[in-house]
């Protein structure tokens, strides 16, 4: 009787297991990413990929988690709610690890130092550092550069959903400033060197980290030893030399 009712319950334990639902398969993590921020997360024109620092880093950490990732385009304050919400699994868009966002997501480890720095036009010999910040001063929405311009007295601050804005808005002589991520002034003083400039130094210590939805703590860990693996191989000083020093 038992050999009969196991002849009988194979044919429908391969089935169940032929059902989409059943299979073994590699589940997809969305990480959203503001794709704004060249050299960190941009949209190539000609190929209209998402590229960049932070793409590559998060392309080499799933790479050795064994982890199948898509990449959600989304601008930066929607992607601060969507993680806050769990819409997306995580996020990687030269995040400023702060206790304030730790309320709502998970962060990794740090990977990468960035503080922020003010730009100005080349002909500009007024602003000098933040100790002499005036006028207005352009910077991205939700960002740790727009909360750190509100907090200067005598600056009216222009928020952008879009940084590049911020530039154009500078080089136009609509703002008088823009403050931003230092790596991310930089490549925009590159290729803008006869129009813009930056002055003074980063007056800010930040650590940039990839942002987990909360109870992902598997996840997480996952995106941990990753980075771990990638810092070990030399990762990071590979896209510093690709994206930043180029």
């Amino acid at each position: 009787m038992k050999r009969l009712l196991w002849l009988l319950l194979v044919p429908t334990l391969i089935l169940a297991m032929a059902l989409p639902g059943c299979k073994s398969e590699t589940t997809t993590i969305r990480i959203a990413t503001d794709a704004t921020w060249a050299p960190f997360e941009s949209v190539n024109d000609q190929t209209k990929q998402i590229e960049g620092f932070d793409i590559d880093l998060m392309n080499a950490i799933a790479e050795r988690s064994g982890l199948k990732i898509e990449f959600v385009n989304v601008a930066f304050d929607p992607l601060l709610a969507g993680m806050a919400q769990g819409t997306y699994d995580a996020a990687i868009s030269s995040i400023t690890i702060t206790a304030e966002r730790a309320k709502d997501m998970l962060f990794s480890n740090p990977y990468f130092n960035a503080g922020q720095i003010i730009t100005v036009r080349t002909d500009n010999t007024t602003i000098t550092g933040k100790s002499t910040l005036t006028g207005k001063v352009g910077a991205q929405l939700g960002t740790t550069g727009a909360i750190e311009v509100g907090k200067i007295a005598g600056v009216t601050l222009k928020t952008y959903d879009d940084i590049g804005f911020a530039f154009q808005d500078l080089m136009n002589k609509q703002i008088d400033a823009v403050v931003c991520d230092t790596p991310v002034a930089f490549g925009y003083v590159g290729k803008n060197a006869t129009k813009i400039k930056t002055v003074g130094t980063a007056f800010t210590d930040e650590n940039y980290g990839i942002a987990v939805a909360k109870g992902k703590t598997d996840l997480l860990a996952k995106i941990n030893s990753g980075l771990a693996k990638a810092k070990a191989d030399g990762i990071i000083e590979q896209l510093t030399t690709k994206w930043l020093k180029s």
